[in-house]
């Protein structure tokens, strides 16, 4: 099956994002609601995605392969322990920072707004605080970091920062 340039471009998102929602695709492509995204796959690349069992988008070795794409997270070993955390992931520069300054594993969690306040300090940005919430859920989704629940939900690392290589793309 031959793609065009928009559908390998979208398929490069895929695997860049994974684990993904249709939410987070709908944003990146600019379209309307989920249902164009689950359309779009459907009718565009329904050989090269799956969802898995947490109906999160997972591309397939195909569409690495194809897009020469490093996958947005890295398997951490030998496929046995499928809860393990990855070993590699590819984070936006914001998700980067947020791993680098949300609590660690023996530490408090903290709620999106201490994080925010905390990006503010280590790294004088001021990001919107959509914009952290969404990033500190996609790094949950990856394994990263974690939510304990208290008043409102907060997020630590759930992995040493030192086992995890981080790249970064490009916003």
């Amino acid at each position: 099956m031959s793609l065009t340039d928009e559908e390998l471009a979208r398929l490069a998102d895929i695997v860049e994002l994974q684990p993904t929602k249709n939410g987070e695709l709908q944003d990146r492509w600019g379209l309307d609601s989920g249902s164009d995204v689950h359309q779009y796959l459907e009718s565009h690349l329904k050989d090269y995605y799956y969802r898995d069992d947490d109906s999160l988008i997972r591309s397939t070795k195909e569409a690495v392969e194809l897009t020469g794409v490093e996958p947005g997270v890295a398997p951490s070993g030998d496929g046995e322990d499928d809860d393990a955390p990855p070993s590699s992931v590819r984070l936006s520069p914001l998700e980067a920072k947020i791993f680098e300054t949300v609590a660690g594993p023996e530490e408090r969690s903290e709620s999106v707004v201490s994080v925010l306040n905390a990006l503010r300090e280590a790294y004088d940005i001021d990001p919107d605080v959509e914009d952290v919430r969404q990033a500190l859920q996609r790094l949950k989704r990856i394994g990263v970091v974690e939510v304990i629940y208290r008043a409102v939900p907060t997020f630590r690392a759930c992995v040493d920062r030192d086992a995890v290589s981080v790249s970064t793309t490009e916003d």
